[in-house]
C-alpha cells in the first residue's frame, strides 16, 4: 500500500508558508494551482525549477523573438542542444552555457563542472562532443585575485577537456576591472552525430522505464540553480554547498558508454542532469511529451548517508544521465553499462496521467503536474533607458595621440590583445586528430568532417561596445563572428548566443537586454 504524505486542499494565507525562494506571487500561484500549500519537497522542486537559471521566466518572451529557422536547422530552441543539418546524413549540434557564479567561488571546479555540463548537452542529443571553445571575462590583470581566478579557470578548462579527449579548439579573453568580483566562464560545446541516431530530450512512451546513469548522487550542488540565479555578494564564498564537484574519468566512460547505446538505438529520450538536478529532468522530459513519471528515490544511488528527499531531487552532483528505455532492451543497456563499469540504477517509469509522483519507497513525497513543475509562470518586467547613456553621451571624444607609434606598442602589449598562447598551450586542441585551423593560427577553428567537408568554428563578444549602446554593440559582435568565420574561407550557417546581465528587476538591466 502507497502511503500519502500529500496534505489534502485546506485554507491558506501567506504568513503561514515556509517560504522558499520565490517571489509572493510565485507562492500564491503554487498554492493556487495545487489548491493546497506544496509540502518541504515540492517547495524544494520549484525553488529550483522556477529560478532564473532554470525557467528562463524573465526572459524567454524575448528569446522566442530570435529567428530559430531555417534549411540547415533540424532542432531549434527548446532541447539541450540545437541540430543543424550538414548533409550526408550527419548532423552538427551546439550548445554554449556558463558556470559563473560557482567559478567565481571556485574557479577550477566551476570552469571543470562547466565544461562538463555544456559536454552532457551535446551527448543528450546522441552526438559525441568534438570541440570546445571558451569566451572568458576577467577583472584587471593587476588584481591578485584576478589572476588566481585567471588561472584556475584555464587549469580547470584544460584539465577536463583533456581527460575527456575533447579538443579546446578556440575562445576568447577580456580583461576589464567591471568582471572583479564576477569573472564570466562561458563554454561552447560542438558535437557531430547520425541524423538516424539523434535522440530527444521526451518521454513519449509510457511504460519506458526510467535509468538514472553515471555517477552516485550526493549533496554537492544542491540549490545550485537559486545560487545561480542570485546576485553575487561577499556573503556569497559561504554558498560552497552549491559547487557541483567534477569527475571527468567517470564523463569519459559516460559518454562512451551512451553513444554505444545510441549506435543500438535503445534510447528513447535522454536528459542530462544539470540545474535542479532530477527535478529539472524528470519534470522537463516529461512535460516536453505531456506525459507524467513515477520515480521512487529509494532505488537512487546515493554517496552520502541520510540524504532527504528534497536533498536527492534538487542534487546537482555531476556526471549523471537520464534515460529512458523500452522493457525489450533493458538487458542490452545494462550489458553496455556493465561492460564500461557504470553505475545505474531503475528508479522509475513513464505514466499517462502527466503527474509527476515522487516516492521513498511506499510513501509519496512529492506529487504535480510535471508540465507545471516545468513551466515556471512567466515574469513581466519594466524596463528603462539607463541614466548612465545620457552621461557617456556628454563624454568629449578623445583627442588623437601626438606618438602614434607608442600607443601602437601599448595596444599591442594590453593583455585584450596581446598573444593568448599560454591559455591555449595548456589544452590539447589536436586530440581526435579532426583540427586544421589550431588556435591562434586565424580567426576561426577548422575541424576536418567525415563528409569530406569542414566545419569552422568561432567566437565573440564586445563588452564595452555593448555597454556604450546595446543594440548596436550586439550588431556589431554577431558581425564580427561572421566576420571571424568569412576570413577562413566558411560559410556562416549557424550561431547560438548567450546573453548574461545582472538583476531582470532592475529596468535599467531589462532595457539592455531587451536592446
Amino acid at each position: 500500500m502507497t502511503r500519502s504524505v500529500i496534505e489534502e486542499p485546506q485554507s491558506f494565507t501567506l504568513a503561514e508558508a515556509q517560504k522558499p525562494n520565490l517571489t509572493d506571487e510565485e507562492i500564491r500561484y503554487a498554492v493556487k494551482k495545487l489548491q493546497r500549500e506544496p509540502n518541504e519537497v515540492e517547495w524544494a522542486m520549484l525553488e529550483a525549477q522556477w529560478s532564473e537559471h532554470c525557467s528562463y521566466k524573465s526572459s524567454k518572451t524575448l528569446l522566442k523573438q530570435l529567428p530559430s529557422k531555417g534549411p540547415r536547422v533540424l532542432v531549434g530552441p527548446g532541447f539541450d542542444a540545437g541540430v543543424i543539418d550538414i548533409g550526408d546524413g550527419w548532423v552538427v549540434t551546439l550548445h554554449i552555457e556558463s558556470h559563473n557564479h560557482p567559478s567565481a567561488i571556485d574557479p577550477y571546479g566551476g570552469a571543470a563542472t562547466g565544461v562538463g555540463g555544456v559536454v552532457r548537452d551535446i551527448l543528450s542529443m546522441g552526438a559525441r562532443p568534438i570541440a570546445l571553445l571558451d569566451p572568458l571575462r576577467f577583472g584587471s590583470i593587476e588584481s591578485l585575485h584576478t589572476r588566481w581566478l585567471f588561472d584556475s579557470v584555464v587549469r580547470g578548462i584544460a584539465d577536463y577537456g583533456n581527460c575527456i579527449g575533447v579538443p579546446t579548439v578556440g575562445g576568447e579573453v577580456e580583461f576589464d576591472p567591471s568582471f572583479e568580483r564576477n569573472c564570466l566562464v562561458d563554454v561552447v560545446c560542438v558535437g557531430l552525430g547520425r541524423k538516424d541516431k539523434l535522440v530527444l530530450g521526451e518521454a513519449r512512451h509510457p511504460g519506458d522505464f526510467v535509468y538514472l546513469v553515471g555517477g552516485r548522487t550526493g549533496r554537492d550542488g544542491i540549490r545550485g540553480a537559486s545560487f545561480a540565479s542570485k546576485t553575487l555578494t561577499e556573503k556569497s564564498d559561504t554558498e560552497r554547498s552549491a559547487i557541483q564537484v567534477p569527475d571527468p574519468f567517470t564523463k569519459k566512460l559516460i559518454i562512451e558508454a551512451i553513444l554505444e547505446a545510441v549506435d543500438a538505438k535503445i534510447i528513447e529520450g535522454m536528459k542530462d542532469l544539470g540545474g535542479g538536478g532530477l527535478t529539472c529532468g524528470l519534470s522537463e522530459i516529461a512535460a516536453k511529451a505531456g506525459t507524467g513519471m513515477e520515480i521512487d528515490l529509494n532505488r537512487v544511488q546515493i554517496r552520502e548517508p541520510n540524504m532527504q528527499p528534497a536533498e536527492i531531487m534538487i542534487s546537482e552532483s555531476q556526471e549523471r544521465m537520464v534515460l529512458l528505455i523500452r522493457k525489450e532492451n533493458e538487458r542490452k543497456l545494462v550489458n553496455i553499462l556493465n561492460k564500461w563499469e557504470l553505475g545505474y540504477a531503475k528508479i522509475g517509469h513513464v505514466t499517462r496521467d502527466g503527474l509527476l509522483i515522487i516516492r521513498q519507497g511506499n510513501e509519496v513525497v512529492a506529487k504535480a503536474p510535471a508540465k507545471f513543475v516545468a513551466e515556471a509562470p512567466l515574469v513581466p518586467r519594466s524596463a528603462k533607458r539607463p541614466e548612465y547613456l545620457d552621461a557617456l553621451a556628454e563624454v568629449p571624444e578623445p583627442a588623437l595621440p601626438e606618438d602614434l607609434d607608442q600607443t601602437l606598442i601599448e595596444l599591442l602589449s594590453s593583455p585584450n590583445i596581446a598573444s593568448k598562447e599560454w591559455i591555449y598551450r595548456q589544452y590539447d586542441h589536436e586530440v581526435g586528430i579532426r583540427t586544421l585551423v589550431k588556435p591562434g593560427q586565424a580567426d576561426s577553428a577548422i575541424l576536418r568532417l567525415p563528409n569530406k567537408r569542414a566545419l569552422a568554428l568561432t567566437t565573440g563578444g564586445n563588452s564595452k561596445q555593448c555597454y556604450i549602446d546595446p543594440y548596436w554593440g550586439t550588431m556589431g559582435v554577431v558581425s564580427e563572428a561572421f566576420c571571424n568565420l568569412v576570413a577562413v574561407g566558411a560559410e556562416p550557417v549557424a550561431l547560438v548566443d548567450h546573453l548574461q546581465f545582472g538583476d531582470p528587476g532592475n529596468p535599467e538591466v531589462y532595457w539592455t537586454f531587451k536592446e
